[in-house]
Order: structure tokens, then C-alpha cells, then sequence
């Protein structure tokens, strides 16, 4: 029997199990197991429930592979649930995503019962993901995070950590210096919602973290932060390029993949583009989500001769004649080693639509992922252009559409001749 992920509501996760465990409740045995309790947009989660879900997967030697919790007044354990996962180390002993949302006051004290018991056989965590609100009785919330900081400092590969606040949080309870325990392992970090505090400069001492994604953060995160890193992801509503002109000059030569996804002001978009051409000749994947074809722009994909994996948001309007002049120049600058061009970022149109055809006509790259809006197919220049390049360049295997429900049975039914079409969000890349 197939491994079984089971996780959502507990009334559909309780009438998944019994629909396919009800004639071979032996398969469960050591299958991999995800659980995800506590949802605080479902009231269904009450303690019978919850107690019913833990005794079936204890008692027929179910493991655990990953574990999601959300503190709140429908998340309660009964007392029972504590003992038995004492007396089943097995169950537990293998958990290696654990993702806690610390949400409210309700059902800290669980919370912290709960790592107590993990803490004392789960030692190989390699990715912990964190959700921390601001509003809590001090009391509480500083006994559940020193035994998160002793569980933290307990394990012995952890290598992704996601630190999500709420609010723009800026305390954070000595979390972030028990990162010092995981200095050698330490891989990939992601952080949401936070403000900069000098607890964060102890990441400078993970000398493996080659991932770092900045989400909606203070962008003094930026100016502080210096280590060695080869994907970086910013997403705000307006980055302060200097502080990234910084940190591009840190870390240039060994960064490989990099994301911008935010507004840039056209003001700093040429010193932007100045620092990605002169600090990062080895991008292999690069996304930007708010760009125009200037010259400068096409200079640096022109440099970029290692890149693979290129998205674009392209956002400028630009005349008709010289928006033509620069599609051209873009399409025949596309690097030989290019495989992947998004050129939509999730939007249903895009100001490429109208020059598709002419890109597709003058690239030569070997692309094998094209990923567009099903506006530019709605139109038989632009169809016409798609089966050319295929049959021309015969590298693309796959073409991505946004909205690709909408595309027109007729124009649906000839591309696939070519090629293989698919919805955006099943092939989109992320770096």
C-alpha cells in the first residue's frame, strides 16, 4: 500500500483514515506519517478527536515524519496523549520537519509538555519552522520558548529554519542565538515578518548557510548580515537598493540564484543593474519581478553566461517601434545555456504579449520551459510563432500558462502537437 500523508481538518483527516485504513489498519505500520492539528480556521479540533487520531497511529506503530502544530483554544491534549507518547519513543524518534504556530495564549502550556517529551528522543530535526505572534502573558511565553531554545540547541542536523512574525516582530526570546548550537549545519534560513535585533547576527557564524530569503523584513537584515550565501530571495514592497548593493558586493562571485521580487524605484534600477554586472558573473537563476529592456539591462543578460532559469515582470510602456527594437535585441542576447524563461510571474497579461511572435522568431536559446500568459496564445500570430520555435529549435518540452482554463480548445488542441501545455503553477520554478 501507498505511503499516506495525512493532514487537514480533523473530520476529513478521520474519515481518510478509516476510508483507507478499514480492512488493512497492519499497512499503517511504519509508514511515514505527516500530521498537521490545531488549525485555528477549523473549530473541529477538540481533545476526543485529537486523542482518537493519536491512540489509532500509536497503537498500530504508525512513525512520524512531520509534525505541524498551531497553538489554540481547539488544540488540547488529554492527558493520556502525554503518557503514551512517553511509552512510544518509536512513534516520534524520525521527525524531521516540525513546524509550530504559536498564535495565542491557549494551549502553551501543551505546547511546552509536548517538546519536553520530543526533546528527549528527537534529535535529528532538519527543518523547523517557526510562526511567532507578539501578544502572549510573559509568564507563558518564556517557558515555552526556553524549552524551544534547549530543543533547538539538542538537535544534531538542522538545516533549514523558518522564523515567521507577526506584526514585524522584534523580540524573539534568544531563539535566534540558539542558532549558534546548529552552526555546522545550518543550510538554509527563511525569514518573515521580522525587525532587525542583534540576536540575528549570530547567523554570521553558520558557515554552511548557502540560502537566505528575506520576506517583508526590516532591510537593515540586509546591511548587517555577512556571510557567504549562493541563493538570495528579497521580497517587499519597495527594497532600498543600496542596502542590496551592499550585500551583492559581499557575496557576488558565489551567488548563483537571486530573486527580487518587490517595486525597485527606476531612480535605483541603474544601480541596481551596475552591481549585478560588475559583483555576479556565476547567476545560473535569476528573477525579477519589476524590470524594463534598457540597454543596461540587456547588457547584463548578455554577461550572464552561466544563466539557466530567467523570470521576468516586465513592467515598463514603452513605444511600439522601440519596444520591437528591444524584444529583438533580447531574444538573440539569450544565453545558449538558458532553459527556463518565465515571462509572466503569475499575471494573467504582460506588456511581452504584443511582441511575443517577434521574440520567439529571433531566440535561439534551447529552451525547455516557457512559461507565459494564455494571452499571448489567444492570438494566431503569436500561435504561429510557438510552433515555429518548436519545430525550429525542438528543445521545449513544456510551455506554462497562466489561466490555462481559459485557453481555446481549437488553439489548445494544435499546440499540443508540439508541445506539452500545462497550468503556471505546475512547472513555475522557484529559486
Amino acid at each position: 500500500m501507498a505511503s499516506k500523508i495525512l493532514m487537514g481538518d480533523m473530520p476529513e483527516l478521520m474519515e481518510n483514515i478509516l476510508k483507507h485504513l478499514n480492512n488493512e489498519i497492519y499497512s499503517l505500520y511504519s509508514e511515514w506519517t505527516c500530521l498537521k492539528l490545531g488549525n485555528p480556521y477549523s473549530p473541529f479540533y477538540d481533545s476526543i478527536l485529537i486523542t482518537l487520531l493519536f491512540k489509532l497511529f500509536l497503537e498500530n506503530g504508525a512513525i512520524l515524519h512531520e509534525l505541524g502544530l498551531y497553538n489554540s483554544e481547539f488544540l488540547k491534549f488529554e492527558l493520556e496523549i502525554f503518557h503514551s507518547l512517553e511509552q512510544n519513543v518509536q512513534f516520534y524518534s524520525r521527525l524531521q520537519h516540525l513546524s509550530l504556530h504559536i498564535i495565542s495564549n491557549s494551549g502553551i502550556e501543551d505546547f511546552a509538555i509536548l517538546l519536553r517529551i520530543l526533546a528527549k528522543n528527537t534529535t535529528n530535526i532538519s527543518a523547523l519552522k517557526l510562526f511567532v505572534g507578539s501578544d502572549y502573558e510573559s509568564q507563558l511565553i518564556h517557558t515555552l520558548f526556553s524549552i524551544l531554545i534547549r530543543f533547538i540547541k539538542s538537535q544534531e542536523q538542522l538545516r533549514k529554519f523558518i522564523l515567521e512574525g507577526y506584526n514585524c516582530s522584534t523580540e524573539f526570546y534568544g531563539i535566534i542565538s540558539a542558532l549558534e548550537s546548529q552552526k555546522n549545519t545550518l543550510q538554509e534560513v527563511i525569514l518573515k515578518g521580522c525587525v532587525f535585533s542583534a540576536e540575528f547576527e549570530v547567523l554570521n557564524n553558520c558557515k554552511n548557510l548557502e540560502t537566505l530569503r528575506i520576506l517583508y523584513c526590516d532591510m537593515e537584515l540586509l546591511k548587517i548580515l555577512d556571510y557567504n550565501i549562493s541563493t538570495l530571495e528579497i521580497t517587499h514592497s519597495q527594497i532600498e537598493v543600496p542596502f542590496v548593493v551592499q550585500i551583492l558586493e559581499k557575496v557576488g562571485k558565489l551567488l548563483q540564484r537571486l530573486k527580487f521580487e518587490t517595486d525597485i524605484v527606476i531612480q535605483e534600477e541603474s544601480l541596481l543593474l551596475e552591481a549585478l554586472n560588475s559583483f555576479c558573473p556565476n547567476i545560473i537563476y535569476l528573477c525579477i519581478t519589476d524590470i524594463g529592456l534598457s540597454t543596461q539591462f540587456l547588457e547584463l543578460i548578455g554577461n550572464l553566461q552561466k544563466l539557466q532559469f530567467l523570470s521576468l515582470g516586465y513592467a515598463y510602456h514603452t513605444p511600439k517601434e522601440e519596444r520591437k527594437i528591444q524584444v529583438v535585441q533580447f531574444a538573440k542576447i539569450l544565453s545558449s545555456t538558458l532553459q527556463y524563461l518565465d515571462l509572466a510571474l503569475g499575471f494573467s497579461d504582460t506588456l511581452l504579449d504584443s511582441t511575443f511572435d517577434i521574440l520567439l522568431d529571433h531566440c535561439n536559446a534551447p529552451l525547455k520551459k516557457l512559461l507565459i500568459s494564455n494571452r499571448s496564445l489567444n492570438n494566431e500570430k503569436n500561435t504561429k510563432a510557438l510552433i515555429r520555435y518548436c519545430t525550429r529549435i525542438k528543445t521545449l518540452n513544456h510551455v506554462g500558462i497562466v489561466n490555462h482554463c481559459d485557453l481555446g480548445d481549437d488553439v489548445r488542441n494544435e499546440l499540443e502537437k508540439y508541445v506539452t501545455l500545462a497550468p503556471y503553477k505546475h512547472i513555475v520554478v522557484n529559486c
